[in-house]
């Protein structure tokens, strides 16, 4: 039986939720509708696609989910593939593909490929944000003055939406067209800023979005302005379009099956490395269960195939968003599905009253939300190559798409790990008649030819003093290595002076786990202590 702390602790968590849920749906709307449209759907029915693509997001993967704060829906990487397989297939072969998608991204949930998504660079997953984030920011700012963004359809899309800002603040300022909507964003981002500033405690509960799209709606119906309203779907079942059975005849084609692998693909990185984020914004939740997000996003894919509506995955400005606005388990995400799903069949007025403008505005101070300049900063001071991996992801995406900029930046990383793993600096100098070795970086196998010949070019007989303290890492074989070395200098009246205790540090763990090498190793040495307890020593 709850006690009524409990009970209390639930109310309030349901409470944030829903405020929460409300935040997304004004994110979701105007996502929804012009991703469709990027897509290559029609004005009149890209609402429709779209919403109903957001519904499934929100309800189906929503309850199936292995992150509970993540929403999804239509998404900027499968929305461009979309486009163009749109135009090579068709939209009911294309609506098949997607229902492939789902069942293949099941299928790797099942076979359990999902936590491989897990090892990503902080840099990497902070530079994909950032660059979605400029992205949303640039071609949102355009639609925040009643005007469509330059770069829709147009090879480096982000880049000409970037560059062309300066003339959407002109339209903005100087023409009647795009004034009033500007006014009306500006009014928005306002709220957004001010209120959690200025609002009395007893009404500090009311999402600073949701306050600033009331304002501007309200705004927009008392001075009749002239601007764009949110364009309802007057038929929402005439936006579904299914696979036709002609379509199934084409099972056989290899390109058919390439192209719903691609989208599952593609889907997949997204959601995953987006429930990664999510995983880095808040402690509220559990980790992802990434094998069971799989299979929740690819349920999601099967039913919009079926439906033939957008294919949908992890979206991160949605999800900070629901994040951002408090939301504390996943009931927040199925609420934002739940209400989408009543304002396109049974209050379409309403939202015919809410201005576009107002919505850009939301996502215009959500994108540029998603660049963190703390981080930027921590990156300068402690590590400019993790910095170089930032700046390159994000100058990836932005140029070219999410996926790339991916690519680009797991390449740049898996570069990096092994540049660590290899680099071995190796100075030798003259010091009171002994020679004095220093080594820098990891001792591997990979630089013990290395390591070796710099050992080989010392006189028999000769007095070395070994630095490691500025080692980061050694493995057995060049602690092998380095045992026999010391064996050849004793027998040759030489001698050794090493830290064997801060290079034991470095293999302790190593020594634990393989117990039978260590005691090769001692054996070799004729000492009778264990390595990983009192480590080698130097000669007497």
């Amino acid at each position: 039986m709850l006690v009524p702390s409990a009970i209390q602790s639930r109310l309030v968590s349901i409470k944030e939720d829903v405020f929460a849920s409300f935040v997304v749906v004004l994110v979701a709307l105007p996502l929804s509708m012009g991703l469709a449209l990027v897509a290559g759907y029609s004005f009149e029915s890209a609402a429709a696609v779209g919403l109903i693509s957001g519904v499934i997001g929100g309800v189906v993967v929503g309850l199936l989910s292995g992150c509970s704060l993540q929403v999804s829906g239509a998404a900027n990487g499968a929305a461009v593939m979309a486009a163009v397989f749109i135009r090579d297939l068709g939209f009911e072969a294309f609506a098949l593909v997607v229902v492939l998608s789902g069942l293949i991204q099941i299928a790797a949930g099942a076979l359990r490929f999902g936590p491989v998504f897990r090892a990503v660079s902080p840099a990497l997953i902070q530079g994909m944000l950032a660059g979605i984030g400029l992205l949303i920011f640039a071609s949102q700012f355009h639609v925040m003055v009643d005007d469509t963004p330059p770069g829709v359809g147009r090879e480096f899309s982000g880049v000409v939406n970037l560059w062309s800002l300066p003339a959407a603040i002109w339209k903005g300022v100087s023409m009647d067209a795009h004034r009033s909507a500007a006014l009306l964003g500006m009014l928005t981002i306002s709220v957004i800023l001010l209120w959690p500033r200025i609002a009395p405690k007893r009404l500090a509960f009311l999402p600073a979005p949701l306050l600033g799209v009331g304002l501007a709606t309200f705004a927009a119906w008392l001075f009749g302005a002239d601007i764009k309203f949110v364009p309802a779907p007057d038929d929402l079942l005439a936006a579904i379009s299914p696979p036709s059975p002609q379509s199934f005849l084409r099972l056989g084609e290899v390109g058919l099956w390439l192209v719903a692998f691609s989208l599952a693909f593609v889907s997949g990185v997204e959601s995953l490395l987006t429930a990664t984020a999510v995983d880095t914004m808040q402690r509220r939740t559990p980790r992802t269960r990434y094998n069971r997000e799989l299979v929740a996003q690819g349920a999601g894919n099967v039913l919009c195939g079926a439906l033939g509506v957008l294919p949908i995955s992890g979206v991160i400005v949605r999800s900070s968003a629901n994040v951002a606005a408090g939301g504390r388990t996943r009931l927040s995400t199925i609420l934002h599905g739940v209400w989408i799903l009543l304002l396109i069949t049974l209050a379409p007025d309403v939202l015919r009253l809410i201005p576009v403008a107002s919505l850009a505005a939301v996502l215009v101070y959500a994108g540029l939300s998603l660049i963190k300049f703390g981080f930027l900063r921590f990156l300068w001071r402690e590590d400019r190559i993790e910095l170089g991996i930032y700046a390159a992801t994000l100058v990836t995406v932005v140029a070219t798409d999410v996926l790339t900029g991916i690519a680009v930046g797991v390449g740049l990383a898996i570069a990096h790990l092994f540049y660590t793993f290899s680099h071995l600096h190796i100075t030798i100098e003259e010091s009171n008649g002994m020679a004095v070795i220093r080594l820098e970086g990891a001792a591997t196998f990979i630089r013990l030819p290395t390591l070796a010949a710099a050992f080989e070019q010392l006189p028999h007989g000769a007095r070395v003093h070994l630095q490691v303290h500025e080692l980061s890492y050694i493995d057995h074989a060049c602690l092998d290595l380095l045992a026999s070395w010391e064996k050849d200098l004793r027998a040759d009246d030489g001698e050794l002076v090493l830290d064997w205790d801060a290079l034991n540090g470095l293999f302790r763990e190593r020594n634990r786990r393989n117990g039978a090498k260590g005691e090769k190793l001692r054996k070799d040495r004729g000492n009778e202590e264990p390595i990983a307890d009192v480590g080698l020593r130097p000669a007497e």
